[in-house]
């Protein structure tokens, strides 16, 4: 968790009752040790290998954040080794982060073990009932991916479902997971290029839901028609929103659909800002593309 280039080494030469006192590299590296075996919450632990997952999404993704998944699975190596040390990570290590700390901690968890799933089963073959709803590249051809494939966290035996609704949903009150959270497919918010960390959670959360916004795949107004188009996210999670962002505003909504427009309109200015807020529009929920985010020749990504 921690190396010699943590601590600084440095050669002093001081002057103790008249004597020159040289203290070597040698006896510098010593307490570098005692550092390093010692347990505590430092920058290092908190962002938790941060540098070797942040390489493999710089090595692996665009800037779309799609997926070269054949070249992840042929190098898998740097990934199985970052997958093993959260299986390792000290718990007690864990309860001495801050909760922003905890969140990142579990984005990046769920989005490297889902990457994971995918090489593990690349390329994806299309199972029969499946392959009728959805695309045959999809992550749900794989049977049990979030209900029943397990993944050892801090010792513990769990399931990409038990991460997200038992553990990030459950015991923190941050609904912009839902920008962050990539189940592998296209209608999710793009996969960042770089690891989430405590210090910058908040700058990260509001970036990708920028992003995503921008997307008319997942986010859409029609003035003259009087729609507005929403991510399907919105409609499955919309109730992770109440608590942060309820509002008297949207007047004959429900207090879901009224906390997920001032979350929307919270990233918004001008006029589209101005639709939402005070227009005369339906709402409908955009269909939730299940293509691979693959950037093989073969996925057309």
């Amino acid at each position: 968790m921690y190396s010699a280039r943590d601590v600084p080494v440095t050669c002093r030469v001081g002057i103790i009752r008249g004597l020159p006192v040289l203290f070597s590299v040698v006896a510098w590296i010593r307490v570098a040790l005692i550092f390093v075996a010692a347990p505590g919450a430092t920058a290092n632990d908190r962002a938790f290998f941060c540098k070797d997952y942040g390489d493999i999404l710089r090595a692996y993704l665009d800037g779309r954040g799609i997926v070269d998944y054949t070249s992840l699975e042929q190098n898998r190596g740097p990934l199985d080794a970052f997958v093993t040390k959260m299986a390792s990570l000290d718990r007690s290590v864990y309860d001495k982060w801050t909760d922003k700390e905890r969140v990142a901690f579990w984005i990046n968890a769920y989005n490297a073990l889902t990457l994971r799933t995918i090489i593990d089963h690349y390329p994806i073959k299309p199972i029969f009932l499946p392959s009728f709803r959805f695309p045959k590249d999809s992550i749900r051809q794989i049977p049990g991916v979030w209900d029943k494939l397990q993944f050892k966290i801090m010792g513990k035996e769990m399931t990409l479902d038990s991460m997200e609704h038992d553990t990030l949903r459950t015991n923190f009150n941050e609904p912009r997971i839902h920008m962050a959270l990539v189940c592998a497919a296209m209608g999710r918010p793009p996969l960042r290029n770089e690891p989430y960390t405590g210090e910058r959670l908040d700058s990260q959360l509001n970036d990708q839901t920028t992003r995503f916004l921008k997307n008319a795949d997942k986010f859409r107004m029609d003035s003259t028609g009087g729609y507005v188009y929403l991510s399907s996210i919105f409609q499955w999670f919309g109730e992770d929103f109440i608590k942060t962002y309820r509002t008297d505003k949207f007047a004959d909504r429900g207090a879901t659909e009224k906390s997920v427009l001032n979350f929307v309109t919270g990233h918004l200015k001008g006029r589209d800002k101005d639709f939402i807020e005070f227009g005369n529009y339906q709402i409908v929920y955009l269909a939730y593309g299940w293509t691979l985010n693959d950037r093989s020749p073969d996925s057309g990504n």
